[in-house]
């Protein structure tokens, strides 16, 4: 990353999903890039990584809230080549629907290989409700914080790999098995997050979501995180 500018980011949504509100969720991730102190654009559609303009070549770090959309694997695998460069990545919640078209999950490996996950449902019961969200392990990111509750989806997904350090869990109501919700993950010179919350307003607004997304930004562009 340059030291003759300030940090960027870049708020990227994608897709048509009637069950995510992908055009309001814009102005609260770009005022969550602005408090973790980064120049933050907007942009929407991800067929952008091939010969990227300067609003997407000069980003240190891409946060997702996509849901499906046009995104081909040459696109998918340009990304993939700037994050192992050094281009951070913070996806978030329903980023992670991955596989669902033609093609399956082979047709969208190269983005399977940058977020670590794919989505596989909400689980048993209901899809939504409380949950406590619980810091496991040690990382900057989480460093400090202590658990909290948040009302939000359920999502559980299956992991591209190994190479992954889980960082927050909530426990399944129905048998307490804990279910990861946070991790992060490096590729090549590139950093990765992927925080499973942030389905609606509801969870948007709360003061633990808003803090783990300032610190997963900053942590993905290299940066120091705040204490």
């Amino acid at each position: 990353m340059s030291q003759t500018r300030p940090p960027r980011a870049l708020v990227l949504i994608n897709g048509d999903d009637p069950h995510h509100d992908l055009l309001a969720a814009v102005p609260v991730l770009q005022q969550l890039g602005v408090e973790a102190d980064l120049v933050t654009d907007r942009g929407m559609g991800m067929n952008r990584f091939i010969e990227p303009r300067p609003a997407t070549a000069d980003a240190d770090v891409y946060l997702l809230y996509t849901s499906g959309g046009a995104f081909g694997p040459a696109q998918q695998a340009a990304l993939k080549a700037l994050v192992e460069e050094g281009k951070g990545v913070v996806a978030l919640h329903c980023s992670n629907l991955i596989g669902l078209g033609e093609g399956g999950v082979e047709a969208d490996r190269a983005l399977f290989d940058v977020i670590g996950n794919r989505y596989l449902s909400h689980g048993p019961g209901y899809h939504e409700g409380r949950q406590t969200i619980e810091f496991v392990g040690q990382h900057p990111i989480t460093a400090g914080l202590e658990d909290f509750e948040i009302f939000d989806e359920y999502y559980e997904f299956e992991f591209a790999d190994d190479a992954h350090q889980v960082l927050a869990t909530r426990r399944r109501v129905e048998d307490g098995v804990a279910i990861p919700v946070m991790y992060t993950r490096q590729l090549g010179q590139g950093r990765v997050v992927y925080l499973a919350l942030g389905h609606d307003l509801r969870a948007w607004g709360e003061p633990g979501f808003r803090a783990l997304v300032r610190r997963s930004l900053r942590w993905a562009a290299g940066l120091a995180v705040e204490q």
